[in-house]
């Protein structure tokens, strides 16, 4: 009998199915460039921005400004590497994180070492995304019918979660586009309304505000400021999704897909300097050290406008846990399909993506700590699949020179990269831990 080794690297006896043609990253290869461009907003542009106002008001105005920028320059130059590794053997193309990681590290330590990483950052987006979606809906019922406010975030939450179990179905990456369009004008649209509101509200009622520490404590403080590096990491997160973005692009030789990719990165990019500098500035400037984990939260007038803000975020958030969550379906449906021989085909979807659904739902609504959940996620998973992750798979394949450019900057993103995912969930863990000390459970 023959052997072979499976997408694990394990050894596999007989014939191994192939369900490229039916699993949802590989299934549709005819994407555009500005789906890429569609789908990379709706993954950079999170929930994340509207977490910078609070990460700069623990790590103040230097020191925040500090670690946004180099965090923009960071995973900007980390996601061009992934975008060139993707096709970097002439003839093949690296469909899924976890597929580079294997011909980097060897197929069985390769596949361990990222795909552990990568779900973590998948399954971690989608606990904080639910309670996003399910804060800012009862937030924006709260403004238009105050009675709301009296019902729990766990039912907003729910009815977030509820929706997800229909869009989940949706068979492969090219169709959510339309979705994917959408979420990623509400998350432009969201962040001109935090930045106009917060600017309006510093201009007319700015007196009194603080821009100092927001613990009275030299601990506290210093938690606060890794939790804020990890919030400004969590804004940074689309890497985790970039090279299974890519593999819906066409390539030729001719005109390989990472030319169309890289449009789309850039336009997102662009997206992503002007939104978050901007939010996390006007935020901060109008709060000060009071501003809320969720800028949104603090804003108050007009009603109108942060209902709608606030809508928008919901919105958003429903998109851009589909994008985040694919990967995952795309994992799970390839081991029940090709390890355990299941038939592919809708039953086997609506049930093993249903489950998803559900567990990524309790887990949302047991807890809902927004500002602790971006600190603790940000730096433990985040880190390394978009700052040092790409940089290190870029060195062992293209081993630039000794003190080269390349050389040189994968390095430093390395070491700060590594310093981030090391320290910062600290700081996360600090604030859920104090969170925890008020808190009831589906509260």
């Amino acid at each position: 009998m023959s052997h072979q080794q499976d997408y694990r690297g394990n050894e596999n006896g007989g014939q191994r199915i192939d369900a490229s043609n039916w699993l949802p990253i590989t299934a549709s290869r005819n994407a555009k460039w500005y789906y890429s461009a569609f789908h990379n907003v709706t993954a950079v542009v999170g929930a994340g921005i509207l977490g910078l106002p609070y990460a700069m008001s623990q790590t103040g105005w230097f020191c925040g400004s500090v670690v946004l920028v180099l965090s923009w320059l960071i995973t900007f130059y980390s996601f061009w590497q992934l975008v060139e590794m993707h096709e970097m053997v002439p003839g093949k193309r690296f469909d899924r994180y976890p597929e580079l990681g294997q011909h980097c590290f060897g197929p069985k330590l390769g596949y361990w070492v990222v795909m552990p990483q990568q779900l973590a950052v998948q399954v971690a987006t989608g606990i904080v995304y639910g309670v996003t979606g399910g804060k800012s809906l009862k937030k924006c019922f709260e403004l238009i019918w105050p009675a709301w406010g009296d019902y729990r975030t766990t039912y907003f939450i729910l009815f977030f979660v509820c929706l997800q179990f229909v869009i989940s179905q949706a068979p492969n990456f090219n169709s959510l586009k339309g979705v994917s369009l959408l979420a990623a004008i509400m998350s432009i649209g969201y962040a001109a309304i935090a930045f106009f509101a917060s600017t309006i509200q510093g201009v007319h009622h700015r007196e009194g505000v603080s821009y100092g520490v927001r613990s009275p404590t030299v601990s506290g403080q210093v938690f606060d400021f890794l939790n804020g590096c990890g919030t400004i990491a969590f804004a940074f997160a689309g890497h985790s999704v970039s090279l299974e973005i890519q593999a819906t692009i066409p390539s030729t030789a001719e005109k390989p897909s990472k030319y169309a990719m890289w449009k789309g990165v850039v336009v997102a990019y662009v997206v992503v300097a002007v939104c978050y500098g901007t939010v996390s500035v006007a935020g901060y400037w109008a709060y000060g050290k009071h501003v809320e984990d969720d800028v949104l939260i603090s804003l108050m007038r007009p009603a109108w406008l942060i209902a709608l803000a606030n809508f928008m975020v919901f919105v958003h958030v429903i998109g851009s846990y589909q994008v985040f969550s694919m990967p995952v379906f795309d994992q799970i449906e390839q081991y029940l399909v090709e390890e355990r021989g299941l038939a592919p085909g809708r039953p086997l979807r609506i049930i093993c993506r249903s489950i998803y659904v559900a567990a990524i739902g309790f887990v949302s609504v047991s807890v809902p700590f927004f500002g602790g959940l971006l600190g603790l996620f940000g730096g433990l998973f985040f880190a390394s699949t978009s700052y040092f992750m790409p940089c290190i798979m870029w060195l062992v394949t293209q081993k630039p020179k000794r003190m080269s450019f390349h050389w040189t900057a994968s390095w430093i993103s390395i070491v700060l990269g590594f310093l981030l995912a090391v320290l910062s969930p600290i700081g996360g863990a600090h604030t859920i831990i104090v969170a925890f000390k008020t808190y009831s459970f589906f509260s």
